[in-house]
């Protein structure tokens, strides 16, 4: 009897344990997406601040875009940036961004200034700032759509 009861506790914790190494792997497997909530309220605020100093002569203060520079917020900034990752949007804006002086703005504000159009985008913000390392937001995935 002992026997037998030992070996269920046995199986039950292999069980147990096989679980949730399936379920770290599987929530592992699902890409994040910008509608994961990865950017915080008060990041897009600083973004905010940072895009009225950097950006809003040349892409407006709404984010509509004036003559060349094109719009960073709806359905054609969506449509251009859809299932391509936050780390493709840094490296974009950080590489040609002002346009007067490419690269010349803090990593940090680059970032916030992502949150930011991420905020006007209506994309919902969550709990934690972006993270800073480009390959942390080569993980996360821009869909324009909800899923």
């Amino acid at each position: 009897m002992r026997f037998a009861h030992a070996v269920i506790v046995v199986l039950a914790g292999f069980g147990v344990a096989l679980g949730s190494a399936l379920g770290a792997t599987g929530a592992q497997d699902k890409p994040k997406t910008i509608w994961d909530g990865v950017y915080s309220a008060d990041q897009a605020k600083r973004g905010e601040e940072a895009y009225a100093k950097s950006c809003a002569s040349c892409h407006a203060a709404d984010l509509t875009g004036l003559d060349t520079a094109p719009s960073l917020a709806g359905p054609e900034f969506n449509t251009g940036w859809n299932d391509l990752t936050l780390g493709d949007l840094y490296e974009r804006i950080h590489t040609s961004m002002p346009g007067d002086a490419p690269g010349s703005l803090p990593q940090q504000q680059y970032i916030d200034i992502i949150a930011f159009l991420l905020s006007k985008g209506s994309f919902p913000p969550g709990a934690a700032d972006l993270p800073t390392e480009p390959t942390a937001l080569k993980q996360i995935k821009f869909v324009a759509q909800k899923p």
